[in-house]
């Protein structure tokens, strides 16, 4: 079974955050809350961690996963980031936006779409961000559900009893009800919105 800790969604504890950092560095896979819902993630490095989420989660190869980076800054090294689309961040992030961006020669094939696009999220969450900062690579980012359920998952003991003995640690950082991220392609101007979700759009219409 999954380990499970609690974390203080608001203060996250360094200590704690470390010892989660030390399992994502080992390979482990871990379920974490979010600015729009649960999740679950690894390194975006470790590939062995990335095949487990696809198998955990039914997921076909052609469709890659999302990942977070913990800034405007990460995000231009693994995306190619035009003029409008860097204003645009820099007013918008951390938020619950996924963005669509040309990957960069950084990004694991694993996680490029056939166009060789990638989805960005600078999650508004401060479990995630610490999470993010102290393992210093981007960390996958896919919703806590499985396709066959479909009741929402909103704290760590419903993370638990979907997933518990398929990851390796569960944070529980109190109640999140799911809204999913608005997905908003900037590889071209103007941008174009390809799912609404939690998220304004109207600075990006």
């Amino acid at each position: 079974m999954a380990r499970l800790i609690e974390i203080n969604p608001y203060n996250p504890q360094p200590r704690l955050i470390s010892q989660v950092v030390d399992i994502l560095k080992k390979g482990g896979v871990i379920c974490y809350p979010t600015d729009t819902m649960y999740g679950v993630g690894c390194d975006i490095f470790n590939q062995k961690a990335v095949k487990r989420i696809y198998q955990l989660k039914k997921r076909p190869k052609y469709k890659p996963f999302t990942f977070m980076c913990s800034s405007l800054k990460n995000i231009s090294k693994y995306g190619h980031v035009g003029n409008t689309a860097y204003r645009l961040m820099r007013k918008n992030l951390p938020g619950p936006y996924t963005l669509v961006l040309s990957g960069s020669k950084l990004v694991p094939k694993i996680m490029l779409t056939k166009q060789k696009t990638v989805g960005i999220r600078v999650p508004d969450h401060p479990i995630c961000l610490a999470i993010i900062e102290e393992l210093g690579n981007p960390v996958l980012n896919t919703s806590a559900v499985r396709e066959e359920h479909h009741e929402p998952v909103v704290d760590g003991l419903d993370v638990n009893e979907l997933f518990g003995n398929q990851v390796d640690l569960i944070i529980d950082g109190g109640e999140v009800y799911p809204d999913p991220s608005t997905v908003i392609s900037l590889i071209s101007d103007p941008p174009e919105i390809l799912r609404e979700g939690k998220g304004d759009i109207s600075p990006f219409v």
